[in-house]
């Protein structure tokens, strides 16, 4: 087991404030004399009982003493110690104890610290912590019941005693992203929503950045107070300009700073002395001009004085509900139901400039810049259940912490769709590895299966990014793939059929009551199919019938229509059919109207080109497809011995503490552990004439070190570099899964009695594809794994050649503690 034990590290408080949290020190104990010292009797009362304050002071010396047999954690707010946290142990279980500072009662600092102390308990063979509260300590009680650890109580002789069970639980895991998600959206309200902005290096002349961002938001109507600050100016934009911070007649809860990268350090510490709760850095230049370590002084700054930062090096923020626009971007974006994030400065002007050309407009834009601090993660978290976003799009260069956003993805994806453009595709790993799975799955390819594990829908173009949400944006999900095409010209209709059939769309006949409908109304030369061609005869009316009419088939998920000017009605009419077609309609429909991209009615995306459409309608089915199978319950694999397997790791990285390929006996014993059975030769097992009828196949698995783990299938043998015909995923996977990833291969067909060879035992293989995901998700040390070849016949799969390397598992960050990266 990977042990996390509390490192220093910054944690969000509930109210958006920062929490330094770190190891208790011998030299603290002045800190913590004077933390009791601010105390109140009754908090001090409440803590240590009838000893009251001076029992505190003497405690305090003891914890800080060389003989302290206890772990205790300390947190500092803006440089203040303002809190302590400790076990003592005793035997498997250990007392617990937590005094604050009654400045920051109800900052949710509390629940943090033991939080921090649970897990290193954990971690420490420490089994149940034991606290002993008062009965009016109510605050402390409602904390330590609604950690999430089970927690078990006993009242006795005036006491409460509180035994809480440490180990993590799945409970734990959901109240600490909850209430990380409360301290996310407090945090970040600062930056999206503040009551007042000052520009700092807000510059007369108009051709200066921080001139155009002061412009843009007196433009914009920002309703709060606007500071612009520069010393050798009285007025700048219409506004009173004033020579620094201390001279403003309010607080400024915003600064965006377009300052010299030199100036940029001084104005920082500046706004923190000022209480300012957040920061958009646009200097760019800034981590160049001072090196890393400029940028991380930057950071320390922020983070001591509670402050979030945006950039440096950024374009800036905008929140069109809040009439906030403190960027530099050559116009204001219209409103829409779009949250986007990048981290190029020219991909998003670009991006936000075509969002107002297609009607789709934006509800709120971060230009992130240097990520510094606020990532996409965090921005994730403020857009989850912000009102004003519908769909969620980020352009990404990196990924700060993959994992991080797995989970923040999978949980937003099911209510709200993410887009990725992911740049980088053709970047390789540079990792020394000797398995064919881990040289196929290269840091894209695990971009791509973490993506697609979380539902998050990852496209190659900006162009393709904003088809696909303008579709997301405004109409319904299709409750499957059948699309039903209506037009005027049958050439298009039919580019739009095929590219439906490249893309995993159905093109279905209608159904008899639809044809018959179709055929009493339209002209005698309509083809009443699939595609409906309605000739280039057809007027406005003919639309709308046809359309309304193929909404109302049970076997169509979603109607698009292609329509090719000038024939027939006129665009404007072909328009306003399709808008009094659509009004009520509950499944998606969208339009093809040859050489124009926009909304129609303000709600029916149109597309310049047939295959545009078809992407944009494909992405949908499949994410709709991907929360359908959420639903599924979770299944259980029968004869995995997990402690059998625990044991073998941990036996040979004792052995071999730097890792190595098992030996052939090792590895047989491990892969039993989990019912996945190898023989050393073919004959051996299936015998000279059952190994000529079976296909051979490839399964591995590999720890990625930024993503974690991936499981791979494809064509084994000696095809399988040559042919490259594989699928991945992250583990754990169910049976329903690993027949989608078989499915997604080129050289399934063989496995299924291609031109007249036998049919192979499918399940089989589906079975050893779960087997070997939950293997490499329960153990974490397992580096690499190649079976090759698995020979699939109709008795069954069985791996003839298995390859297993064994590393001491990198340390990761818990899903389990809340930290700031």
């Amino acid at each position: 087991m990977v042990r996390t034990v509390t490192e220093a590290c910054d944690v969000l408080l509930r109210d958006g404030g920062v929490a330094h949290i770190r190891l208790l020190r011998s030299a603290d104990r002045e800190a913590l004399h004077a933390l009791i010292t601010r105390s109140s009797p009754h908090s001090a009362y409440l803590r240590f009982f009838t000893g009251g304050t001076a029992s505190a002071h003497a405690y305090m010396d003891r914890i800080t003493g060389p003989g302290y047999g206890g772990h205790a954690l300390v947190a500092l707010v803006g440089g203040l110690m303002v809190g302590v946290a400790e076990y003592i142990p005793d035997g498997p279980a250990a007392e617990v104890g937590i005094l604050l500072d009654d400045v920051v009662h109800g900052h949710g600092l509390g629940t943090l610290l033991l939080e921090h102390i649970a897990l290193d308990a954990a971690d420490a063979g420490i089994e149940h912590l034991v606290a002993t509260v008062l009965p009016e300590n109510r605050a402390m009680l409602r904390v330590l019941n609604d950690l999430g650890l089970p927690v078990d109580k006993r009242y006795e002789q005036g006491q409460v005693e509180v035994r809480i069970a440490t180990r993590p639980t799945e409970s734990l895991v959901a109240e600490i992203e909850a209430r990380a998600h409360e301290a996310e959206r407090s945090s970040l309200a600062h930056v999206f929503t503040p009551r007042s902005v000052a520009v700092i290096g807000a510059s007369r002349d108009p051709a200066r950045v921080g001139h155009r961002v002061l412009r843009n938001l007196v433009d914009g109507g920002f309703p709060g107070p606007v500071y612009p600050v520069n010393p050798r100016a009285a007025e700048v934009c219409g506004l009173a300009a004033h020579p620094d911070l201390a001279s403003l007649p309010g607080q400024a809860e915003l600064a965006v700073i377009a300052v010299p990268a030199s100036a940029v350090l001084g104005v920082a510490r500046e706004c923190a002395r000022h209480q300012v709760r957040a920061l958009v850095v646009l200097t760019g230049g800034f981590a160049e001009a001072g090196g890393r370590e400029a940028e991380w002084e930057l950071l320390r700054v922020c983070r001591e004085a509670g402050m979030r930062l945006i950039g440096p090096d950024c374009l800036g923020v905008v929140n069109t509900a809040a009439r906030l626009h403190a960027a530099f971007l050559p116009g204001r974006p219209p409103a829409g139901p779009l949250g986007l994030m990048s981290q190029s400065d020219a991909v998003a002007a670009a991006v936000i400039e075509r969002t107002g050309q297609l009607g789709l407009g934006v509800s709120s834009f971060a230009s992130v810049g240097n990520k510094a601090d606020v990532s996409g993660n965090d921005l994730l978290e403020y857009w989850e259940d912000d009102p004003a976003t519908g769909v969620i799009a980020l352009y990404l260069e990196s990924f700060g912490n993959p994992r991080r956003f797995a989970r923040i993805a999978r949980r937003i994806s099911t209510r709200k769709p993410i887009i990725v453009v992911k740049s980088g595709r053709s970047a390789s790993g540079s990792r020394a590895v000797r398995s064919r799975t881990a040289a196929a799955a290269t840091p894209d390819v695990a971009v791509d299966a973490l993506l697609r594990a979380c539902g998050v829908i990852r496209e190659d173009s900006v162009q393709d990014l904003l088809d696909t949400a303008r579709l997301l944006a405004f109409q319904p999900l299709p409750d499957g793939p059948r699309v039903a095409i209506v037009g005027n010209s049958g050439g298009p209709q039919a580019m739009t059929a095929d590219a439906c059939e490249r893309l995993g769309l159905v093109v279905p006949d209608l159904s008899p009551a639809t044809v018959e409908a179709l055929r009493s109304r339209l002209h005698p030369a309509a083809a009443v199919g699939n595609p409906v061609d309605l000739t280039a005869e057809a007027g406005a009316a003919d639309f709308a019938f046809a359309i309304a009419t193929a909404l109302a088939d049970p076997g169509v998920d979603a109607v698009l229509t292609v329509y090719t000017p000038p024939f027939g009605a006129g665009l404007d009419a072909t328009r306003e059919a399709i808008a009094t077609a659509t009004r009520s309609a509950v499944k998606p429909v969208l339009a093809c109207l040859a050489g124009h991209d926009e909304l129609i009615d303000g709600r029916v995306p149109a597309y310049a080109f047939p295959e545009q459409a078809v992407h944009a309608l494909a992405r949908a089915a499949g994410h709709a497809a991907w929360r359908a199978r959420l639903a599924a319950p979770a299944e259980d694999v029968p004869g995995i011995d997990l402690a059998a397997a625990r044991r073998i790791v941990a036996a040979d990285l004792a052995a071999h503490p730097q890792g190595r390929w098992l030996d052939e006996d090792t590895t047989a014993r491990l892969l039993s552990a989990y019912a996945i059975r190898a023989a050393r030769s073919v004959t051996a097992r299936l015998g000279p004439a059952m190994a000529g009828e079976g296909v051979e196949m490839i399964l591995g698995g590999v720890a990625h070190e930024a993503f974690g783990p991936l499981i791979m299938v494809g064509l084994g043998g000696v095809a399988t570099e040559l042919l490259a015909d594989r699928a991945f995923r992250v583990p754990p996977i169910d049976r329903a899964e690993a027949a989608r990833m078989i499915a997604e291969l080129r050289s399934a067909p063989l496995l299924h009695g291609y031109r007249g060879r036998p049919e192979t035992d499918v399940a089989a293989l589906e079975d050893q594809i779960v087997r070997v995901g939950r293997l490499m998700d329960d153990l974490p040390e397992i580096a690499e794994l190649d079976l090759n070849p698995v020979i699939v016949t109709a008795d069954g799969a069985v791996a003839v050649e298995a390859r297993v390397r064994l590393a001491p598992a990198p340390p990761l960050p818990s899903p389990f503690r809340r930290r700031l990266r």
